[in-house]
C-alpha cells in the first residue's frame, strides 16, 4: 500500500511554500521560493502577483518531483495565504496592477479621517478596525487619488482568489480572507453593501464567498502539466493564514490561544459566533458559517530586535546578543520600552505610532536594552491578549510559534508575563498543516477539525516562574499607564 500524503500550500508575505505531510502532521518534505517587494514610495510596498503564481506552480512541481509521490499517494491539497492583499484585474482576468500588501500604508490619510468620523459603525459590522492594512482603505485611497488600475478595473482579488482564478477558472473567495478584506458584513456573512458604496465598488466586481472546504477541480490542463501533476488531485480553498496557523496548533477549541512571533506577531483564539470588540482593539474574522477567530496582529515582533541589534551595531549572533539579557532582572531595571518602531496595528492601529525608550538612566547599558526590547513585545502581545481575554475568557492552553520562539529567554519571559504554561511548537509549518487538515476534511479523510488535536508536531512544555509573574504584573501596569499616555502624541 503507497503512502497517504497531504499538501499545504502557503502563499506568505515573504516566500511560496509547500509542504508535504503524512495524516500524522510529519512533514515529509518542503520547498520554498522567496518572494520579492517593491518600495516604489515610502510607505508603499507592493509585489508582483505573477512572480507568486509562478513560484506557487514551482514549488508544487519541485515538491512532486524531489519527494518522488507516486500516483494515488496525494490525496489534497489545501492552500493558505497571507490576508489583505489586494489586485485590480482587468475582464480578461490580468492584472493590471501590483499586490499591495498588508504593510502597505498609502491609505494612512484615509484610515485616519475615517477612524474620526464613521470607525465605530464599520467595525460594528465589518469586525475589522480602519487601518490602511485592509483592502477597504486601501480601495478608498484608490478612489481619491483616481488611481489609473482602480479605473480601469473589472474585479478586484487577494492573491489567493488571483491563483484560483487563473488555475481553475473561478472567481471564489473563503470566508477568512473576505472578512480580513474589511468589507464583509459578519451577520449576514456577505459583502457590506454600506462599506462597498464608500468605495465605488461593486459586489459584482468582487467574488463568490465559500465555505473553507470549497473542492477546486478541473485544474486548467496546461497548469496541471507544468506542475507535473498525472492524475487529478482536489484542490481545497482553504483559509487565511492566520485562522490556519490557529488551526494547524491545534488552537480550536473555547479558551485555546495560539501566539505567532516571527518578524511580526499576532495573538488570535477561535470563537463560535461573531463576537466583536466594542473598543476596537482586536478584530472579529469569520472562518466558517458557525466560527470564527478574534484577535490581534502586532506589527512589532522580531523586527524590533533586529532593529536594536542594527541601532547598536552588534555584529554577534542573536544567540549572542541574547546572552547578556539573560543576566538582567525583570523589568530591565527600569526601562520600558513600547515596541512602535514599525508603526502599529494592535491594540493602536494607528500607523503613526512610534518607539519608545523610557527609564533610561546612566547605569544602563546595551543588555539592558536588549531585555526591555524583549520584554515590550511580550507586553505588548500581552495587552492585546487581555481584550481577547474580555470577549473570549481567560486562555486554557497558549501556543506559540515563529522565529522567536528559537529565544528560549523570550519564550520563558512569554510565559512569565502570562503567568500560564507555553506549548513551542516543533515546527513553523502551522499554516501550511491548518491548510492540509482543511483539504482533508473537505475530502471527509478526517471528521473533523477539531481532530486535528490528535495529528499535531510534538511540542515543548515552558512552565512559567511566579514569582517572575508577580513583579511582571506591577511593571506591567506601568507599561500600560505610559503607553496610553504616549498614544495621545503619535501625530503625522
Amino acid at each position: 500500500m503507497g503512502r497517504e500524503l497531504v499538501i499545504g500550500l502557503d502563499l506568505g508575505t515573504t516566500s511560496v511554500k509547500a509542504v508535504l505531510f503524512n495524516l500524522a502532521g510529519d512533514v515529509v518534505n518542503e520547498e520554498e521560493r522567496m518572494i520579492s517587494s517593491n518600495y516604489p514610495q515610502p510607505g508603499w510596498v507592493e509585489q508582483d502577483p505573477f512572480e507568486i503564481e509562478r513560484g506557487a506552480v514551482k514549488v508544487l512541481k519541485n515538491i512532486l518531483s524531489s519527494a518522488k509521490i507516486s500516483p494515488g499517494e496525494l490525496l489534497a491539497v489545501g492552500i493558505s495565504c497571507a490576508m489583505h492583499s489586494i489586485i485590480c484585474v482587468d475582464d480578461n482576468m490580468e492584472a493590471i496592477s501590483p499586490m499591495l500588501i498588508w504593510a502597505d500604508g498609502r491609505a494612512s490619510n484615509q484610515a485616519e479621517e475615517l477612524r474620526t468620523s464613521d470607525e465605530k459603525n464599520i467595525h460594528a459590522r465589518t469586525g475589522t478596525p480602519i487601518h490602511p492594512m485592509s483592502p477597504f482603505t486601501k480601495l478608498l485611497w484608490m478612489k481619491e487619488t483616481a488611481y489609473e488600475p482602480y479605473k480601469k478595473a473589472t474585479y478586484f482579488m487577494s492573491m489567493k482568489e488571483f491563483l484560483i482564478e487563473k488555475w481553475f477558472g473561478k472567481r471564489i473567495v473563503d470566508f477568512a480572507m473576505a472578512s480580513a478584506t474589511g468589507m464583509l458584513n459578519l451577520k449576514t456573512l456577505d459583502w457590506d453593501e454600506e462599506t462597498l458604496s464608500l468605495t465605488g465598488v461593486t459586489k459584482d466586481q468582487l467574488s463568490t464567498i465559500v465555505s473553507p472546504t470549497e473542492m477546486l477541480t478541473e485544474m486548467d490542463p496546461i497548469i496541471q502539466k507544468e506542475i507535473g501533476f498525472t492524475e487529478e488531485v482536489p484542490f481545497v480553498i482553504g483559509s487565511a493564514d492566520g485562522q490556519l496557523a490557529n488551526l494547524g496548533s491545534g488552537a480550536i477549541s473555547p479558551g485555546e490561544v495560539a501566539i505567532s512571533a516571527g518578524t511580526s506577531g499576532a495573538i488570535r483564539q477561535f470563537v463560535q459566533g461573531t463576537p466583536i470588540d466594542s473598543n476596537q482593539e482586536t478584530f472579529t474574522y469569520a472562518f466558517s458559517e458557525e466560527l470564527s477567530i478574534v484577535g490581534g496582529p502586532t506589527n512589532n515582533g522580531g523586527i524590533a530586535l533586529q532593529w536594536v541589534k542594527d541601532l547598536l551595531e552588534f555584529e554577534g549572533s542573536h544567540d549572542e546578543l541574547l546572552a547578556g539579557a539573560e543576566k538582567i532582572s525583570p523589568g530591565a531595571e527600569g526601562i520600558f520600552f513600547h515596541p512602535y518602531v514599525n508603526g502599529e496595528r494592535a491594540p493602536l492601529w494607528n500607523q503613526r505610532a512610534k518607539g519608545n525608550f523610557f527609564g533610561l538612566t546612566m547605569v544602563h547599558k546595551k543588555e539592558h536594552l536588549v531585555r526591555s526590547v524583549l520584554e515590550g513585545i511580550t507586553f505588548n502581545i500581552y495587552q492585546i491578549g487581555q481584550t481577547l481575554e474580555s470577549l473570549a475568557g481567560k486562555p486554557t492552553k497558549i501556543s506559540v510559534n515563529g522565529g522567536l520562539t528559537r529565544s528560549p529567554l523570550w519564550v520563558q519571559i512569554l510565559a512569565d508575563v502570562f503567568g500560564q504554561s507555553v506549548y513551542v511548537s516543533d515546527t513553523h509549518h502551522n499554516a501550511a498543516w491548518g491548510a492540509a487538515w482543511t483539504a482533508l476534511v473537505a475530502i471527509q479523510k478526517v471528521d473533523s477539525f477539531e481532530e486535528i488535536k490528535q495529528n499535531l508536531p510534538k511540542e515543548q512544555v515552558i512552565e512559567p516562574n511566579m514569582k517572575n509573574h508577580a513583579i511582571y504584573k506591577e511593571i506591567y501596569k506601568k507599561y500600560e499607564a505610559i503607553g496610553n499616555d504616549l498614544a495621545k502624541y503619535f501625530t503625522e
